[in-house]
């Protein structure tokens, strides 16, 4: 099926989230979507997907105009879309939640959960899924659950696919899987929009690049093209994608960590005798494959783990059963891996948002009084210090893109008088201009005496961005490793290899 967007208007009030975007897709075409967070990227899909009617343009397939009222309609007539945050309810089935909307009946108007059992295998068997249908969704990985999302699409018989940054919270092995699925799917005629801001994605798989950049389309790149000029078509200027640093000058301060465990709420290991120790000016990355102890770690250096056992000392002061105010008020800066869940409120505007962690006393409350104004001024220079793109201090967080959400949480963290910063996952879902900052701002960070504590799943940024590097596997240490090492030996210790074996 072929798809056509023609001049294609949305607007928000006084702001034109796509200005007259036109495109094509063919079948058995990955056509990408390149932009940075912000750009009108996933507003343009949402029109495609019926969620917003456009103020101008058309929607045609294979040459009709559609009108769509909702996303019924356009899935009605073949179209699927894979959202960055998956659309499933953690305690149904595979099988319960690919029937939604679509339900399967027989007899009396039950329900004929065997015929949607039929089908997720049927889907699963024919690309390789691997999927049981009876599985519970909550209990199943990332990954899993981003197929059993291209599964619901399949199952209404979709023959046009929108992939909305569907690598934002995968490992890179999952994204791996997921490129080879694309493919897949491109081979059986499946016309495919791919949505991202990752240049090494966009070169491996697409056909077609068309760039959007505020809300406009700025030019069409070929995967040939170099990081750097993709990265500039997005950006709109030459955008630095290596880390720059000097070498670390280390001060006093010092974090110490000895003997940790994290155990769960069942007596599993999650963290195993971890020991290590963090210097100021230096950034230790901990890294590894999602799911080996790291997001456990760092949250019992926040003390948001309850079952923890040794020694977390910070400039001589144990943190270890100290409550998360008391680990703040100390002076310890937190970046969560999940920014909406753990980082931010979604209906607070921009300025709530910076003062969450800083509501027991000055320079914000007096008196058990929020000081509103001292509050605004505070916003105002923070959202202009770390390019925050809003419509203001005022708008609520939810609305504004995945990298300006991540520049608030930093902003809000960065702007306190640090002694420790530890930061999970600084850079997912975040576009390539978005990312220089970041890793700008956690150097400057470093360069001011600071130890810093960064997990990343990203060998890219773990590299770039550490003067060391501390590699987990089933919640125990590797190795830790000068951040010069060899990527084919980091990737074997990644594996449960040790340093000093992946080395031979």
């Amino acid at each position: 099926m072929k798809l056509e967007l023609r001049d294609i208007t949305k607007r928000f009030g006084p702001l034109v989230a796509n200005d007259h975007i036109s495109l094509t897709v063919e079948p058995g075409e990955i056509h990408c979507l390149l932009g940075e967070n912000g750009a009108g990227k996933s507003t343009l899909m949402n029109v495609l997907y019926g969620l917003y009617t456009a103020d101008e343009g058309e929607v045609l397939l294979d040459g009709e105009v559609q009108h769509f009222r909702g996303p019924g309609d356009a899935m009605a007539a073949g179209i699927g879309m894979v959202h960055q945050h998956f659309m499933l309810i953690p305690v149904f089935t595979v099988a319960e939640n690919v029937m939604l909307g679509n339900e399967p009946t027989h007899g009396a108007g039950r329900l004929d959960i065997d015929a949607a059992r039929a089908k997720v295998r049927e889907i699963a068997d024919r690309f390789g899924f691997h999927v049981d249908p009876d599985a519970v969704v909550e209990d199943l990985p990332v990954g899993v659950q981003q197929r059993i999302e291209i599964i619901k699409a399949l199952s209404r018989d979709a023959k046009v696919l929108i992939f909305d940054e569907p690598t934002a919270v995968l490992t890179p092995q999952e994204t791996d899987e997921l490129m080879a699925i694309m493919r897949q799917l491109k081979a059986s005629g499946a016309a495919i929009v791919f949505i991202t801001h990752k240049l090494r994605e966009v070169r491996e798989v697409a056909d077609r690049i068309t760039v959007i950049r505020r809300g406009a389309v700025v030019g069409e790149a070929t995967p040939d093209m170099s990081d750097a000029e993709l990265a500039a078509m997005m950006v709109g200027r030459q955008v630095e994608l290596t880390v720059r640093k000097d070498e670390p000058r280390h001060t006093d301060a010092l974090l110490e960590v000895s003997d940790l465990e994290v155990t769960d709420a069942r007596g599993a290991v999650l963290v195993d005798k971890v020991s290590f120790t963090v210097r100021g000016g230096e950034v230790l990355v901990v890294a590894g494959v999602q799911g080996n102890g790291q997001t456990e770690l760092a949250e019992a250096l926040l003390g948001l783990q309850a079952n923890v056992s040794g020694s977390i000392r910070l400039d001589g002061t144990e943190i270890v059963g100290r409550s998360v105010r008391d680990i703040l008020n100390l002076g310890v800066g937190f970046v969560p891996e999940d920014r909406n869940v753990d980082g931010l409120v979604g209906d607070f505007t921009v300025a709530e948002n910076l003062m969450l962690d800083r509501l027991s006393g000055p320079p914000f409350v007096t008196g058990g009084m929020i000081r509103l104004g001292t509050r605004d001024d505070f916003a105002a220079k923070a959202v202009e210090e770390f390019d925050v793109r809003t419509q203001g201090i005022h708008e609520p967080v939810s609305r504004l893109s995945g990298g300006n959400q991540q520049k608030v949480v930093l902003a809000r963290e960065l702007s306190r008088d640090l002694r420790l910063l530890v930061a999970c996952q600084p850079t997912r879902g975040v576009d390539v201009g978005s990312i220089e900052f970041i890793h700008k701002r956690i150097v400057e960070t470093r360069d001011a005496g600071v130890p810093v504590v960064v997990v990343s799943t990203e060998l890219d940024e773990a590299v770039g961005l550490g003067d060391r590097i501390l590699v987990m596997y089933r919640g125990r240490v590797v190795g830790i490793v000068p951040s010069t090492t060899p990527r084919d030996v980091l990737g074997l210790m990644m594996a449960g290899v040790p340093a000093e074996e992946a080395a031979a």
